[in-house]
């Protein structure tokens, strides 16, 4: 009997196309959306809690001035920022809930970021922790270990949704129709602190991230992440 040949399996990808389209327009986005928000924030560089007002006294936090080379336009335009934040706000929601579509669609979420039961045991954390500060990045046949599970989920459950759910109580329009969500969050001033530390805990996300791309190898991460790569 002649053998049927089998259909030779397709090289699975280390990237899903869906992934690479997002990190890309993300990176984009978050870049422009933060150099204009420190534009933004030089018209008031002050953070306040609850129902506090405007007065310095009452400010939790005091903010420095941003200089021109690290905000969108690259000059004090109060307006001119707030054009540039809200052109990326759209592409930027737009991205993550499809992003989460399709996270959900092809079992990615599922499958390499939820994290199990075992991997929250102190040792099995340390051994996580040893092994990044010996930029060991072998993660025992897994796509993504625990710390890198941990981080991804924060980035993408925690920091990327609150930043556009605080962005919205922030804005005076929406306030009139839904003052019940703006006090959800602690009214508008609560709103505008935790953006802002969304906003740097994202800045902080993104520099650790580059130092492990940079020392697991940036040329293969890169060329992964626009090809696909091949899955181990």
């Amino acid at each position: 009997m002649r053998r049927t040949k089998r259909p030779a399996k397709r090289p699975t990808r280390r990237h899903a196309l869906s992934t690479r389209l997002w990190h890309w327009l993300n990176v984009i986005c978050v870049v422009i959306m933060f150099m204009s928000g420190l534009n933004i924030s030089n018209a008031h560089p002050r953070l306040y809690w609850g129902q506090a007002g405007f007065a310095a006294r009452e400010a939790w936090l005091h903010l420095p001035t941003f200089p021109g080379w690290a905000t969108i336009p690259g000059y004090y335009s109060l307006s001119g920022a707030r054009d540039w934040h809200l052109l990326m706000a759209w592409p930027f929601a737009i991205g993550l809930l499809a992003m989460w579509v399709a996270m959900l669609a092809n079992r990615h979420f599922v499958r390499d970021l939820t994290t199990r039961l075992n991997e929250w045991r102190w040792s099995a954390i340390r051994a996580d922790i040893a092994a990044h500060l010996r930029f060991d990045f072998d993660h025992g046949g897994g796509k993504y270990n625990f710390l890198q599970k941990l981080a991804y989920g924060v980035v993408l459950g925690i920091l990327l949704p609150g930043m556009i759910l605080t962005g919205l109580a922030i804005s005076p329009g929406i306030e009139p129709g839904f003052g019940w969500f703006v006090q959800l969050v602690g009214g508008r001033q609560s709103a505008r602190s935790i953006h802002f530390l969304f906003a740097w805990g994202l800045a902080l996300f993104a520099v650790l991230h580059i130092v492990l791309v940079i020392a697991s190898g940036p040329i293969r991460q890169l060329r992964d992440m626009v090809t696909g790569g091949r899955a181990s």
